[in-house]
């Protein structure tokens, strides 16, 4: 009974922790397998030792109405600038962190087999997007779903109608959580903790870390657990016998 609980740990623990610290989600556009990109476009720059994004992606990540989603940012007026370039750092991160592995989920999309899902977001890069976006406007609380297609590009839906953005999201955490379908956990972590995922670094990508820590505490949990269920069989199975 001993070496089938070792077994079943360690067998546990080698699943959970396979690839997870440097692998690519099974989307849309990304690549298999995570490796260095030398020609990464401005805002996607700092991935480009080690990304799961190509260059024509990042390249396409900058444009207004990109063939990556013909996702329309405009949609309720021009947006601004500063807003902007919030949401080429978001996608640059989606596109081409390596680190995600402990957030990913498997989903039955048509356009991705896999998703990303609470991402614990450093509290700076939360509150720096939002106060960035707060003057501009948006018609939709959730941007994955809801939107008018039938042009090719989302528009706003009949039902609604544009407000401003603090009306919508009145605070940094409501557009971070919901802005994406919870993509985002909003933290109250620093940048500089070790706990929280940064959209824009310079130098060795700190999300590496990040990841490992996480990671490391799930193994943990798990461990546990398992100990906890086959701790439980071992006794029942003593007092059958006896």
């Amino acid at each position: 009974m001993w070496v089938v609980l070792a077994l079943l740990l360690a067998f546990s623990s080698g699943a959970l922790s396979l690839n997870k610290l440097n692998m690519c989600m099974d989307a849309k556009h990304h690549k298999v397998e995570p490796g260095p990109e030398g020609k990464l476009y401005l805002q996607c720059s700092p991935w480009r030792d080690n990304a799961c994004c190509t260059a024509n992606t990042t390249a396409e990540a900058h444009n207004d109405n990109s063939y990556l989603y013909n996702f329309n940012w405009n949609h309720c007026g021009i947006m601004s600038p500063q807003c902007k370039k919030h949401f080429i750092q978001d996608t640059c991160f989606y596109e081409c962190s390596p680190h995600l592995g402990p957030w990913i989920q498997k989903v039955d999309q048509s356009w991705r087999k896999e998703r990303i899902l609470d991402v614990p977001l450093c509290m700076e890069d939360c509150h720096n997007w939002w106060e960035d976006c707060k003057n501009d406007y948006t018609c939709k609380t959730n941007w994955h779903k809801g939107w008018d297609w039938s042009s090719g590009v989302n528009k706003c839906p009949e039902s609604s109608k544009c407000r401003k953005w603090t009306e919508v999201y009145p605070t940094p955490k409501s557009m971070c959580e919901q802005i994406w379908s919870n993509s985002y956990l909003y933290t109250t972590h620093s940048n500089s903790s070790g706990r929280c995922m940064q959209l824009w670094f310079t130098g060795p990508n700190p999300n590496t870390k990040v990841a490992e820590y996480y990671l490391n505490n799930a193994q943990q949990h798990q461990s546990f657990a398992l100990t906890t269920l086959l701790f439980l069989a071992v006794g029942s199975f003593s007092l059958w016998i006896y």
